[in-house]
């Protein structure tokens, strides 16, 4: 008659579990240190980036666009002077220039009010909509550049009112003109942008203003007869 063996007991079978596990976490240590499984646990390594490591470096789909048809816009790592130097921003040194030390306005008198930027496009030079929104964003960065580098205020207050853009038509360059001046004299920041001429406009056009950011009250009385654009 053949020998019946007993079932094992619960407290064999936890202890077979445990080595087994045991036995089991030391040998995926050790293929994990030498290389031949990912560790979950470590951090990967970052990706080395540079000159020496071209060949490593991922290509983006933008590598793919002819840069004849970009535009020139405000370098965030350049200052006023240098964006001014490449061409990025209006140079021409007119009425807006002179009338900066004109007494500024109060911010302070309602630290409460919504803040907002005005873009002011010209419509005589015939741009294309994919040409006019490239613009403002040229025109919102080279303002946002501007309020940053002051450390002013009124940048944390725009942003956390919404980030208000408002974008408005004019139908001249001596309109634009005026407005700057007019805005400058308020002591608000007015950024005009020069196209560099690579697409669709003569090079060096003064295509949009950019006003603010700013109390709304402020800057309505610079731009507050303009139609949308």
């Amino acid at each position: 008659m053949a020998d019946v063996r007993a079932p094992p007991t619960p407290l064999a079978m936890i202890i077979g579990t445990a080595m087994i596990a045991g036995v089991s976490g030391y040998m995926i240590g050790i293929a994990s240190s030498l290389g031949l499984i990912p560790n979950p646990f470590v951090a990967k390594e970052a990706r080395r980036r540079g000159v020496d490591n071209y060949d490593d470096e991922e290509e983006s789909e933008e590598e793919d666009i002819d840069e004849s048809i970009l535009d020139h816009a405000p370098n965030w790592a350049n200052g006023v002077e240098a964006d001014k130097r490449d061409g990025l921003r209006a140079t021409a040194a007119g009425k807006a220039e002179a009338k900066k030390e004109v007494v500024k306005t109060p911010w302070e008198d309602n630290k409460y009010e919504e803040c907002k930027l005005v873009l002011v496009v010209r419509t005589d030079l015939g741009m294309t909509k994919g040409k006019i929104a490239a613009q403002c964003g040229h025109a919102t960065l080279a303002c946002y550049k501007n309020l940053l580098t002051a450390k002013s205020p009124l940048l944390k207050r725009w942003e956390r009112t919404g980030q208000a853009k408002v974008a408005l038509q004019i139908k001249s360059e001596e309109e634009l003109e005026t407005l700057q001046a007019t805005a400058i004299s308020l002591g608000l920041v007015a950024e005009v942008i020069a196209d560099a001429g690579r697409t669709q406009i003569a090079p060096g056009s003064h295509t949009v203003l950019g006003i603010g950011p700013a109390p709304k009250s402020v800057i309505d009385k610079v731009t507050g007869h303009l139609k949308l654009l």
